[in-house]
Protein backbone atom coordinates (compact mmCIF):
# COMPACT_ATOMS: atom_id res chain seq x y z
CA UNK A 1 0.00 0.00 0.00
CA UNK A 2 1.44 3.40 -0.94
CA UNK A 3 1.84 6.24 1.55
CA UNK A 4 -1.01 8.20 -0.03
CA UNK A 5 -3.33 5.17 0.12
CA UNK A 6 -2.46 4.65 3.79
CA UNK A 7 -3.13 8.30 4.54
CA UNK A 8 -6.45 8.19 2.70
CA UNK A 9 -7.50 5.01 4.54
CA UNK A 10 -6.57 6.58 7.89
CA UNK A 11 -8.54 9.74 7.13
CA UNK A 12 -11.58 7.75 6.05
CA UNK A 13 -11.44 5.65 9.22
CA UNK A 14 -11.29 8.81 11.34
CA UNK A 15 -14.31 10.33 9.58
CA UNK A 16 -16.35 7.16 10.05
CA UNK A 17 -15.41 6.95 13.73
CA UNK A 18 -16.33 10.60 14.34
CA UNK A 19 -19.69 10.29 12.58
CA UNK A 20 -20.56 7.23 14.65
CA UNK A 21 -19.82 9.09 17.90
CA UNK A 22 -21.76 12.25 16.98
CA UNK A 23 -25.28 10.94 17.81
CA UNK A 24 -24.17 9.90 21.30
CA UNK A 25 -22.85 13.39 22.03
CA UNK A 26 -25.97 15.04 20.62
CA UNK A 27 -28.22 12.93 22.85
CA UNK A 28 -26.41 13.93 26.03
CA UNK A 29 -26.17 17.66 25.19
CA UNK A 30 -28.56 20.41 24.18
CA UNK A 31 -28.18 23.90 22.78
CA UNK A 32 -28.89 26.42 25.53
CA UNK A 33 -29.38 30.05 24.52
CA UNK A 34 -28.55 32.92 26.84
CA UNK A 35 -26.05 31.22 29.15
CA UNK A 36 -22.70 31.65 27.38
CA UNK A 37 -20.10 34.04 28.74
CA UNK A 38 -18.52 36.49 26.30
CA UNK A 39 -16.10 34.60 24.08
CA UNK A 40 -17.28 31.20 25.40
CA UNK A 41 -20.22 30.46 23.09
CA UNK A 42 -20.41 27.36 20.91
CA UNK A 43 -22.27 29.16 18.12
CA UNK A 44 -24.96 31.72 17.23
CA UNK A 45 -26.90 33.45 14.52
CA UNK A 46 -25.56 36.81 15.58
CA UNK A 47 -23.69 37.98 12.47
CA UNK A 48 -20.40 36.22 13.24
CA UNK A 49 -18.86 32.98 12.08
CA UNK A 50 -19.45 31.01 15.27
CA UNK A 51 -17.72 29.66 18.37
CA UNK A 52 -15.89 31.93 20.78
CA UNK A 53 -17.13 35.19 19.28
CA UNK A 54 -19.90 36.26 21.66
CA UNK A 55 -19.46 39.90 22.63
CA UNK A 56 -21.73 39.89 25.71
CA UNK A 57 -22.34 37.57 28.63
CA UNK A 58 -25.68 35.74 28.42
CA UNK A 59 -26.63 37.13 25.01
CA UNK A 60 -30.00 35.46 24.19
CA UNK A 61 -28.92 34.90 20.55
CA UNK A 62 -25.77 32.97 21.53
CA UNK A 63 -25.83 29.32 22.56
CA UNK A 64 -23.65 26.85 24.36
CA UNK A 65 -23.91 23.08 24.64
CA UNK A 66 -24.95 22.01 28.13
CA UNK A 67 -25.94 18.68 29.64
CA UNK A 68 -29.37 17.59 28.45
CA UNK A 69 -32.08 18.77 30.84
CA UNK A 70 -29.96 21.46 32.53
CA UNK A 71 -30.67 24.51 30.37
CA UNK A 72 -33.63 25.83 32.39
CA UNK A 73 -31.72 25.36 35.64
CA UNK A 74 -28.95 27.55 34.21
CA UNK A 75 -31.47 30.27 33.32
CA UNK A 76 -31.28 29.62 29.57
CA UNK A 77 -33.68 28.87 26.76
CA UNK A 78 -33.86 25.94 24.33
CA UNK A 79 -34.77 28.31 21.48
CA UNK A 80 -33.63 31.92 21.06
CA UNK A 81 -36.09 34.36 22.59
CA UNK A 82 -38.33 31.69 24.14
CA UNK A 83 -37.97 32.47 27.85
Amino acid sequence: MSASSTLLASALTAVIAMSAAAPAVAASKEKCYGVAAAGKNDCAANGHSCAGQAKLDKDPAEWKYVAAGSCAQLGGMLQPGSK
